[in-house]
């Protein structure tokens, strides 16, 4: 005999089924009872495997926004340093103006 539901087979030979409509309904009855039961565990499963990939997943964009701020803390060292360099080439530029009117000076 397959898996039954009792009480489902015992109501409905009460309602008058037959005993073998009454066994087979409760034997699909029961079918469907175990595939859902199946499906609820599977669900269980993806839920908690999916639970797991999301901490997973904040860990990494937690990790993403550590190196990006490192990244923009490089940046403005490195702007820093252009921004140096810029105004010694300023001065540089100016130097040279001044040595090329100097000598222009002592060539006339």
């Amino acid at each position: 005999m397959a898996l039954q539901l009792g009480a489902l087979r015992t109501a409905l030979l009460d309602a008058g089924a037959s005993a073998d409509k009454a066994e087979k309904a409760a034997e699909e009855a029961a079918g469907h009872n175990s595939d859902l039961a199946k499906i609820d565990a599977k669900l269980t499963v993806s839920m908690w495997a999916g639970g797991i990939l999301f901490a997973v997943i904040l860990a990494s964009q937690a990790g993403l926004w550590l190196q990006v701020g490192k990244l923009d803390g490089q940046l403005a060292a490195i702007s820093l340093t252009v921004g140096k360099l810029d105004t010694e080439l300023a001065t540089i530029g100016l130097q040279v103006g001044q040595i090329a009117r100097s000598s222009r000076g002592l060539d006339k």
